[in-house]
């Protein structure tokens, strides 16, 4: 018992710490190496940067665990990083009439629904960085005022930072249902998040370091949330897997008969 409690008390904060890199660089150099970020959900960098930068003000009211507070941090570097790339090597890039295709078009991405003012949907790569410095301006300003001061502010402002990363999973698993597949999202990102989770839990309800229940209670539902995920993967590979196998048994068939034709 007492090495477990070690082993969670030591070991769960540095993985913590590093599993930005773990969880993401793979999704990146991915991107990179082919050139196309195509079937990769960009709500996924949105909800963490702005749950991430949420999570570092919140920091100076509730002055929770710092490894909680270096992962933020972290992982607020490392999706700068991955939006970059995945708006550099977003389909249509590099045309003669600019970029003709973004992952989120207008009327069909989401179900028929228009997000207001184009929202995460913008054609060129300036708004998306102008929106992440307009955010931290404001967060500035109020944390430099008496509200700042405010336990309601405090507690609002981790609400719904750990609320909007709580719902991190969500886009990809809408996504991976409206194309039938998960082509494009990494696995790698998927077991990092689905292990994540483990430490996560085990490190909120067993450290002995302040954790505060709004991130127990975020952290069961993104919880639920990735396992379906990985039943979500599950199920769609393993049709993809069925349908190649019909595909070659057809192909089989079909050599086998021109080979009978040939021999009559």
């Amino acid at each position: 018992m007492y090495l477990i409690q070690l082993a969670i008390e030591y070991a769960a904060p540095i993985f913590l710490i590093s599993s930005p890199l773990t969880s993401y660089l793979d999704q990146i150099l991915s991107i990179q190496r082919n050139r196309s970020s195509v079937g990769f959900s960009l709500d996924i960098p949105l909800i963490m940067l702005v749950a991430s930068i949420l999570k570092v003000f919140y920091w100076f009211g509730e002055y929770y665990s710092k490894a909680l507070l270096a992962q933020a941090m972290i992982m607020i570097l490392v999706q700068m990083a991955l939006l970059k790339v995945a708006l550099d090597n977003r389909p249509g890039v590099g045309a003669k009439n600019g970029i003709e295709h973004t992952p989120f078009t207008s009327g069909g991405s989401d179900g028929g629904f228009n997000r207001p003012y184009d929202f995460w949907q913008w054609r060129n790569t300036k708004p998306y960085w102008l929106f992440l410095a307009y955010f931290v301006a404001i967060l500035t300003v109020f944390h430099l005022t008496p509200i700042s001061e405010s336990a309601t502010y405090i507690s609002i402002l981790g609400a719904i930072g750990l609320a909007v990363e709580a719902i991190l999973p969500i886009p990809q698993v809408l996504a991976n249902h409206r194309s039938g597949s998960c082509k494009g999202f990494r696995v790698s990102v998927l077991a990092s998040w689905i292990l994540g989770d483990t430490m996560k839990m085990s490190y909120f309800f067993c450290s002995t370091e302040v954790i505060p229940w709004a991130f127990k209670m975020c952290g069961m539902f993104q919880c639920v949330c990735d396992l379906y995920l990985g039943f979500q993967y599950w199920r769609f590979t393993r049709a993809s897997g069925r349908a190649a196998g019909s595909s070659l048994e057809q192909d089989s068939r079909w050599g086998q008969g021109e080979k009978d034709i040939r021999m009559n």
